[in-house]
């Protein structure tokens, strides 16, 4: 009784308590200090924004690396990128990592809350992508009861979340949400302007809808306390749109639009004022809490079938069967899970298997836990004294016959705890499978830390989720131990 009153007073104190921000110094200061002027972007799958040259990958490009030049040249500057992935650039502007944030942010009521930002030097509008020939969407209104792909943490999920009947599929970048249009995992893609422009444009499977929806502006994002630097780097956008450096860099890439003369202070934008409250993301959480648990369990069964079959394969099979087990087990170890999940995915429709997430991630899973699983399996096995089976042939039983009753019943107590860990580590890596657009408890946590920026809080509810699923598998781990210990 008293743990679950503990439990509830910690599920009050995470909602009602904010993340105390400690105080810093504007970081104007240290710019002028080290002559750096360091700034957060993402460079995987960023273009035209910030992305390597296709020439040379370790060359970064793009229109807002020519912008933050420019910007560092009139504060007489070196600017320095430090590369953070997109959906981390707030959170890790919040740690100190760089001085600003300058790629592609767009200026919303949730991100007023925690940043600074500076002037807007772009404003763009989103773009609805199709596969060639659909007609369907025009209009968020459209895209009532249809899976739409777009930018985690973005705008665009924003307002196609607001809307509340649409299924949104958030990628970590315009790539896979791409892919996953043309294979039809999707059935369209709302994505800012420029890079619908450059990823979709050119691809002749796909075409953007002659026209865009609603207006948003980017602007760099800075700690609160960098009004100084802010200031600064107004001065420097200002002059470099008086000169006409800032079009001819907009001019260069091919995203120069008459939009731009009309830039102004977008005030608090027009996404809806929803403050930075945890509670609507609840219900999410605790969804995708069962969708963990289903994963875990679906791929657990699978994981013990399969993993049965290589380890009887490598024990008592012929010699091909033998080395087929073994060169699996090797090749699955020695692979990362992340790298299996997106060759299921995204790698099979290449040669014409195309796997829909929830079974890619079933079958990635319980694929690479099969191998750990045979392992165990065969370790448990050989540790039952060899007499044992040469006790079940004399008393004429089968081989078969003396796995079932004699060896494996022995083999269970060894086989037994490493499974259950390996059970429990399951719960936890069911969180890669978001990279395959399944939305499980991790990836809810992402989704809503990334919007309310509570990421503590969050963070701990989270935390406590997977323990309150995990914990009781270890208590049954052990009551069987002990039933198993009983019955010797």
């Amino acid at each position: 009784m008293n743990n679950h009153w503990a439990v509830q007073l910690l599920f009050v104190f995470l909602l009602v308590v904010p993340a105390a921000r400690a105080q810093k110094k504007d970081s104007w200061e240290r710019v002028q200090r080290t002559g750096e002027l360091r700034w957060g972007a993402d460079a995987s799958g960023g273009a035209p924004y910030v992305y390597p040259a296709s020439d040379n990958p370790s060359k970064i490009i793009g229109f807002e690396i020519d912008v933050m030049e420019a910007l560092a040249h009139q504060l007489k500057v070196k600017p320095l990128l430090v590369q953070v992935p997109w959906e981390e650039l707030i959170p890790a502007l919040e740690r100190g990592d760089y001085d600003v944030a300058f790629n592609g942010l767009e200026i919303t009521p949730d991100r007023k809350k925690v940043v600074l930002f500076t002037n807007p030097y772009y404003l763009f509008s989103e773009q609805i992508t199709v596969r060639k020939g659909d007609g369907r969407f025009h209009a968020l209104s459209d895209m009532h009861g249809f899976r739409i792909g777009t930018l985690s943490a973005s705008l665009a999920q924003s307002l196609l979340g607001a809307e509340r009947r649409i299924t949104v599929v958030p990628y970590p970048s315009p790539v896979e949400a791409y892919k996953d249009l043309e294979l039809g995992r999707t059935d369209a893609a709302l994505f800012d302007v420029p890079i619908a422009a450059f990823y979709a444009g050119p691809n002749l499977k796909l075409e953007n809808i002659p026209d865009p929806i609603g207006k948003g502006y980017y602007a760099g994002a800075l700690s609160p306390s960098s009004i100084l630097l802010k200031e600064k780097m107004d001065q420097a956008l200002a002059q470099i749109t008086k000169t006409g450096e800032l079009r001819s860099i907009y001019e260069k890439w091919h995203i120069w639009n008459q939009q731009q003369t009309q830039l102004v202070d977008p005030g608090d934008g027009r996404e809806p004022e929803e403050g930075r409250s945890i509670r609507r993301f609840i219900p999410l959480m605790i969804t995708s809490a069962g969708m963990t648990v289903f994963l875990s369990f679906a791929s657990m069964s699978l994981a013990v079938l399969v993993g049965f079959g290589l380890c009887l394969g490598k024990l008592f099979g012929g010699r091909l069967s033998r080395v087929i087990c073994g060169v699996y087990i090797e090749v699955i170890r020695g692979t990362p899970l992340l790298v299996q999940l997106y060759l299921l995915y995204y790698g099979l429709p290449n040669i014409g298997i195309q796997l829909n997430a929830l079974s890619a991630a079933i079958l990635g899973m319980g694929f690479n836990y099969a191998a750990y699983e045979a392992e165990i399996y065969r370790a448990g096995i050989l540790s039952v004294a060899r007499g044992q089976d040469e006790a079940a042939r004399s008393l004429g039983m089968t081989r078969a016959q003396g796995l079932r009753y004699v060896i494996i019943p022995q083999a269970v107590r060894t086989i037994l705890p490493p499974s259950t860990n390996d059970f429990i580590a399951l719960f936890k890596d069911t969180s890669l499978v978001s990279v395959i657009t399944v939305t499980e408890l991790t990836r809810a946590y992402n989704l809503a830390a990334t919007t309310t920026y509570r990421f503590l809080e969050l963070g701990l509810i989270t935390a406590l989720l997977y323990f309150l699923m995990s914990y009781p598998l270890s208590l049954w781990a052990r009551h069987l131990e002990r039933t198993m210990e009983e019955a010797r």
